[in-house]
């Protein structure tokens, strides 16, 4: 338990001394977000918080737990990723380049032990994936990264949605044992928390690609590493549940930016955080709305786990049902008549 709270606190710690010296670099270097045709900020901010996060991170790890192969794997995998990120930030990358090297990135720890190797399947028992494991997991670390990447939208956003995700990501690898992934789940949790009292609106500094992406990377490959050796489709389904709102997200913009005709890697602003802002909600209110949706789908997962099912189910469903009346913009009119039924009730008092 000590070393859990050394690790959650000292991240936090590095994350709040490393992120103004990040702060001060983007300044000096001129490495700012501008205003733009799909910015919400109005004047330029410093774009370099994922490298106070990596390490952060990084330094926590090490100072805590040590380095075996698995995490050195990690460790390089994030390393490529966050450079890329970085590159993204400072100069831009085309979006299949950009892909290529996740999918690098995401090969890396495969080489120290990374894989999966067999699945326990309702009826069917152990299923032996072979290769197709590697595979999988290609898919599994670069399907996050996106995951994250894309809610990335409004300050405090990404941090706080990851902070979230970590520590009902470290419960569950707690409850099965899985010390070093539960470390890793900890060590996330505290630098996103440290991130957020920069990042959350109006935010100082931006995590930018490079912060984003190494997130994803993380919870990515450690959900591989401790809750899929659980071998169980409910390993599988965890982290997708816990993240289930950016992942509907990630779904709902590939669907309409190929119903619109559009390339599914142009960037619009049809994500759910646009549509709260439409809405007429502010910034904290529209992350804050989406905060409360990602801890419900994360309560259903740890429900799941209890064999609530049925009432995890109808909690996922309700979040969905929430979800669609935001993307389909009727969420406006429920705020629109909760000020009506508030004028009416006034004016009869």
């Amino acid at each position: 338990m000590f070393t859990y709270i050394m690790i959650f606190f000292l991240a936090a710690v590095l994350a709040l001394i490393l992120t103004p010296l990040a702060l001060r670099l983007a300044k000096h270097f001129n490495i700012m977000d501008y205003p733009g045709e799909r910015r919400i900020h109005t004047v330029p901010i410093p774009r370099l918080g994922g490298t106070a996060i990596y390490f952060a991170f990084w330094l926590a790890v090490f100072l805590t737990i040590g380095v075996n192969a698995m995490v050195l794997g990690i460790f390089l995998g994030s390393t490529i990723i966050v450079l890329i990120g970085l590159v993204d930030d400072i100069r831009g990358i085309r979006p299949l380049p950009k892909l290529a090297c996740q999918i690098i990135a995401s090969i890396v720890p495969l080489f120290f032990g990374l894989s999966v190797q067999q699945i326990t399947l309702p009826l069917l028992g152990s299923v032996e994936l072979g290769i197709i494991g590697y595979v999988f997991a290609i898919f599994w670390i670069v399907g996050i990264v996106n995951t994250v990447n894309i809610s990335d939208g409004l300050d405090g956003l990404a941090a706080g949605i990851c902070f979230i995700a970590s520590l009902i990501l470290f419960w569950s690898a707690d409850k099965i044992d899985q010390l070093m992934a539960s470390h890793f789940m900890l060590a996330l949790a505290g630098v996103a928390l440290g991130f957020l009292f920069y990042n959350f609106h109006p935010a100082k500094i931006f995590m930018g690609d490079s912060g984003s992406m190494f997130l994803g990377y993380i919870i990515g490959a450690v959900s591989l590493w401790g809750l899929l050796k659980t071998a169980t489709v409910l390993g599988l389904v965890f982290p997708l549940l816990v993240l289930g709102m950016p992942l509907i997200d990630l779904l709902f913009a590939i669907i309409r930016r190929k119903w619109n005709g559009r390339s599914i890697v142009r960037a619009d602003k049809g994500h759910l955080h646009h549509r709260l802002l439409d809405a007429g909600l502010t910034q904290r209110q529209a992350v804050l709305v989406l905060y409360l949706i990602s801890l419900c789908f994360g309560i259903a997962a740890i429900l799941s786990v209890y064999g609530h099912l049925y009432i995890a189910l109808l909690l996922v469903l309700t979040n969905i049902l929430f979800i669609l009346s935001i993307m389909f913009r009727k969420f406006q009119t429920w705020k629109s008549f909760g000020r009506k039924s508030f004028y009416v009730k006034n004016k009869e008092e």
